[in-house]
């Protein structure tokens, strides 16, 4: 028995190992440096055409978005009047107060929850819908309050738009790099995240759908082998 257990420990050791040689090998393959980017007055008017294309004068118009994220597990109904969201996930319902995350109203089917169940479950949707939200409206946030932005030169001549969050969200201090067509569209961006330490992945926002009200949001986001779909989406007043 003794030597069947050792067996055993070898080879999970043998796959951590390969495990940590796979991780090192990608992370300085694949691992980009943080561009630093100028010009802050050329990517105002940059994000701006971008805001332009994808009528952001009619998104700030817009009373109800709808959609959902990770293959339909979370889903959301933002009411952007009342800054309530309906937020909804395996059994539980919570109506996230944007203004103010402790007036949240927070049920689980068929189940009384406590006090303690209640606070953890407001702040998973707080955290959900930071995440989420940023799936579905991250080109409307590039002129946020406490973000700053840059062209950066990208290997084709072209300018990107460097966006980072100093505030706002779960994980300040994040970067996003668009490409943008010609038009103001964006194609897609290299993120530098807190939540993923490899820098400069990339994400597809070409997938785009125009809504009743004029605005244009993504369908779905390709980034490489994984397809993060944002459901049935709807915008409307």
């Amino acid at each position: 028995m003794k030597n069947f257990f050792k067996k055993i420990f070898k080879i999970i050791s043998v796959i951590i190992s390969l495990l940590l040689i796979i991780a090192l090998i990608c992370y300085f393959v694949f691992n980009k440096p943080l561009p630093k980017g100028n010009n802050t007055k050329q990517a105002d008017v940059l994000a701006k055409k971008m805001l332009t294309a994808i009528n952001y004068e009619a998104y700030t118009t817009t009373r109800f978005l709808e959609w959902s994220f990770a293959n339909g597990s979370h889903s959301y109904k933002w009411d952007k009047k009342t800054d309530i969201v309906i937020v909804k996930w395996d059994d539980y319902t919570v109506d996230l107060n944007l203004n103010d995350i402790y007036l949240s109203i927070v049920s689980k089917e068929n189940t009384k929850i406590t006090a303690k169940e209640s606070r953890e479950a407001f702040v998973t949707a707080w955290n959900y819908f930071n995440n989420d939200s940023f799936w579905l409206l991250a080109p409307f946030k590039v002129l946020d309050n406490g973000t700053t932005r840059k062209i950066v030169k990208l290997k084709d001549g072209s300018e990107g738009l460097l966006v980072t969050y100093g505030s706002g969200g779960t994980t300040p201090g994040d970067s996003y790099l668009w490409k943008i067509q010609p038009n103001g569209f964006p194609i897609s961006y290299q993120m530098w995240v807190d939540i993923i330490p490899i820098g400069g992945i990339e994400a597809s926002w070409d997938e785009w759908k125009v809504m009743d009200n004029g605005i244009f949001l993504p369908s779905k986001h390709v980034i490489g082998p994984v397809t993060l779909d944002m459901g049935d989406i709807k915008a409307y007043n």
